[in-house]
């Protein structure tokens, strides 16, 4: 029977094709025909062509998705206690990965002495904005006319605010509750059909990247690469240890060891979403949560809850920044946190969406969008990993609120005969 690879797989092994044809182009990259035929026709149509597709996809998933998630909320008396400490606890956590990916990357400084060509991405930086005016101007005067012109923060705020509204109705919009659940249903079938493409759209990026280059641009993406690690592992020791000893009293390593099942199933899968169901039977049946809290916070963390998501964004704007010369300044820098901590919540749990989100965070501090096509073969690579800091930070948020509630068995989590999950 012929083997079936996944779509990281086929992602990594374009990425990995894209590299070997750079390498090979860029030793005959002065040839007319492959300069002008392969180099700017045929790479530059394809991956040009699959960031437009990411692009289109901005504002339909980050409206529904974002609508949606408010709106699976339940009650606003739900929302009152167990729902504020939810959302409390991932906006927080968000804000600090933001911050630590910062600092990472202006310590490390990943993109400086970087000479990398980014092409039609050559822009003169423009000034942004003061912090206050952006957030004065998150509140959309005109919603369709926010939507029309892609500005995300505006759109962030009227879905929140939609989902509510749709919470506080309950019954009486019950039907157009449930058009925004089949409209997400929707966005993210075409997200997925898109990430069909992105082997591709990988393939001539990265070797459009290294016919260009040579072996030269594998400096500044590795070092991306090791912050971006970096970032991850600290915040998964330090944020998440430090919290789940403090607010449980319960052992991390402990934890690392029950949770393990779901950790591996994100790491292969690279989906939040499609890892849900094993999260469920994780916590459940090795941490001891309750099946009617997990129910509430884990399916509501697989959709906000985005830190690693969060940390590639803050180190790829960083990273991008000073290839292009560009000084981030304090404002420059509250305005990413802010608004990766706000796109975090619009990011559905799906394949490669982060790239999207990122698309409204360079956008927010003057930074080219198509510069998303020097990291998304790196990222693909990288995706895998967040995906399993995301999960775990739904876990620990779930235990700490249980334990808060007086909905965690201790017994289970401490027994080493807790059921297995299946993978």
């Amino acid at each position: 029977m012929k083997k079936q690879y996944g779509l990281t797989t086929k992602i990594f092994f374009g990425l990995i094709a894209g590299l070997i044809t750079g390498l090979i182009l860029y030793q005959f990259n002065e040839i007319p025909f492959v300069k002008n035929i392969i180099i700017g026709f045929f790479f530059e149509l394809v991956g040009d062509a699959f960031i437009n597709s990411i692009r289109m996809m901005i504002v339909p998933l980050v409206f529904v998705s974002l609508t949606v998630g408010a709106a699976s909320i339940g009650s606003i008396a739900k929302l009152g206690r167990i729902g504020t400490k939810t959302v409390a606890f991932y906006l927080v956590t968000t804000a600090i990965a933001i911050g630590i990916a910062i600092l990472i990357a202006t310590i490390v400084q990943p993109g400086i002495g970087a000479d990398i060509p980014l092409g039609e991405a050559a822009y003169e930086a423009r000034q942004s904005p003061p912090f206050v005016d952006v957030l004065v101007n998150m509140i959309p005067r005109n919603p369709i006319k926010a939507m029309a012109e892609g500005r995300m923060l505006q759109i962030i705020v009227f879905a929140i605010l939609t989902g509510t509204g749709l919470t506080v109705l309950g019954e009486k919009a019950k039907k157009v509750t449930e058009l925004f659940e089949q409209l997400n249903t929707l966005v993210l079938k075409l997200v997925e059909l898109i990430m069909y493409i992105a082997p591709f759209g990988v393939f001539a990026l990265i070797a459009k990247t290294f016919s260009l280059l040579g072996f030269e641009a594998m400096r500044p993406l590795a070092w991306y690469m090791i912050c971006v690690l970096g970032a991850l592992l600290i915040h998964a020791i330090f944020t998440y240890g430090t919290l789940l000893t403090l607010f449980t009293k319960l052992n991390p390593l402990k934890f690392l060891k029950n949770f393990s099942p779901a950790m591996l199933v994100a790491f292969s899968t690279a989906s939040s979403s499609a890892t849900l169901p094993v999260t469920l039977k994780t916590a459940r049946e090795r941490l001891g949560v309750s099946e009617s809290l997990s129910s509430f916070t884990l399916p509501l963390g697989a959709t906000v809850n985005m830190d690693g998501t969060a940390i590639m964004q803050g180190v790829a704007t960083v990273f991008i920044a000073q290839l292009f010369g560009t000084q981030l300044g304090i404002p420059d820098f509250l305005t990413i946190i802010l608004t990766a901590t706000l796109a975090s919540i619009g990011t559905a749990g799906v394949p490669g969406v982060g790239l999207i989100m990122l698309a409204m965070v360079l956008d927010q501090v003057g930074l080219p969008v198509e510069a998303i096509g020097l990291i998304l073969g790196i990222d693909r690579i990288l995706d895998m990993s967040r995906t399993a800091i995301n999960i775990t930070g739904d876990a620990v948020c779930t235990l700490i609120i249980a334990k808060s509630e007086g909905e965690l068995n201790e017994e289970v989590f401490n027994s080493d005969k807790a059921v297995t999950a299946e993978q």
